[in-house]
């Protein structure tokens, strides 16, 4: 097996080009990475560890369906919004493209002037805005649970992301995370990322893998399980070695390691197969968040995203609606006026692939 330093990263890694196709939950895993518009029913059910931290209605969505009472649902991933009347009229907005969340004073239909909780992403190098309105006066619940849980997600990372010469070891201890329990420290195993390798311990705990070297602690490595795809043996040229494959989401890093003696080398395999295991059926992801006493004021929804009726739709149909949520922040200038036939006016020349027909297809039915 051909090995390749990785040199994209001051911590040399062992990988490997592969055509393994096979994806695992950090590959599969949408809904902290994404903005999605009109999702289908079972893509706003929680995911496995995914869990709903908040629940707020009548909330508006003011930029996009103003005037249209919804439901704001606050998880541990994502913010999603859904039209009472209509659910199948929903946003879902990932923590991880959030840009920044803080209030702005608008004009809403259905409150006039008041305070509304600002949101502004980036997904796919697009940048999209969304503006939501608490319909319950004086009730500030969404601002707080939005912004607090965003906080939470953002200083989590560890739990869900690889780390290459973090700040997580001290005085050969690990800087436990919360929520984290240490099951396994292994001694004398080696990292083969060099000729002649590098001699440090490994640490297996409920949530990751955790390897340093023995002569410097900050060269080390925490992998979430999140981030595995598979844990193997393999022969190397330094025999018999602990490989474990990376999701393709983290780089697709191999790493290997080198554990004497055989019979240890194969009860820690083992091991993390088993841990790897069981955290795929119950993920955590790290976000801690409680609802303060202030926001009990607001009324207990009467019902769940799981009750919501399924609706017909093409799962794979691409919406228009995000067109509503633009936020044009590069805009200095009109763009040249064009004649329209199909209107038989001079128009704004619309963006690139974008159609009037689209255009109209945002705009909610009276």
């Amino acid at each position: 097996m051909a090995w390749v330093s990785v040199a994209k990263t001051s911590l040399s890694v062992e990988v490997k080009a592969k055509s393994n196709k096979s994806r695992n939950m950090a590959d599969t895993l949408w809904e902290d990475r994404e903005v999605r518009f009109d999702i289908p029913l079972y893509q706003m059910k929680m995911r496995p560890g995914e869990k709903i931290l908040d629940k707020l209605d009548p909330i508006e969505d003011t930029k996009g369906n103003g005037g249209d009472k919804g439901r704001l649902v606050i998880t541990n991933l994502r913010v999603i919004w859904h039209s009472l009347s209509m659910p199948r009229v929903n946003l879902s907005i990932g923590y991880n493209c959030i840009v920044t969340a803080a209030t702005k004073t608008v004009n809403s239909q259905l409150r006039g002037m008041t305070e509304a909780l600002h949101i502004l992403t980036k997904s796919n190098n697009t940048r999209f805005e969304f503006i939501f309105t608490n319909l319950v006066s004086g009730n500030s619940r969404h601002f707080t649970s939005v912004m607090g849980v965003h906080k939470a997600y953002t200083s989590s990372r560890m739990y869900r992301e690889l780390k290459l010469r973090g700040a997580i070891i001290h005085n050969k201890q690990l800087k436990i995370l919360p929520l984290e329990q240490v099951y396994t420290t292994v001694p004398g195993v080696w990292n083969l990322s060099s000729d002649q390798g590098n001699l440090g311990t490994f640490i297996i705990t409920n949530v990751r893998l955790v390897w340093f070297a023995d002569m410097n602690e900050n060269f080390n490595i925490s992998l979430p399980y999140l981030q595995i795809n598979h844990v193997k043996i393999r022969e190397s040229k330094f025999g018999p070695a602990l490989v474990v494959e990376c999701a393709e989401y983290c780089g697709g890093y191999v790493l290997g390691f080198r554990i004497d003696p055989k019979e240890k080398l194969q009860s820690i395999h083992k091991e993390l197969i088993s841990l790897q295991k069981v955290y795929g059926q119950v993920p955590l992801f790290g976000v801690q968040f409680k609802v303060g006493e202030q926001t009990e004021a607001n009324p207990e929804p009467t019902a769940l995203i799981e009750d919501v009726e399924e609706f017909d739709e093409k799962v794979d149909e691409l919406s228009n609606a995000f067109v509503a949520y633009f936020a044009d922040t590069g805009h200095e200038k009109d763009r040249e006026p064009v004649y329209s036939p199909e209107l038989g006016l001079t128009i704004e020349k619309l963006k690139d692939g974008f159609t009037l027909q689209s255009l109209w297809e945002v705009i909610p039915s009276a």
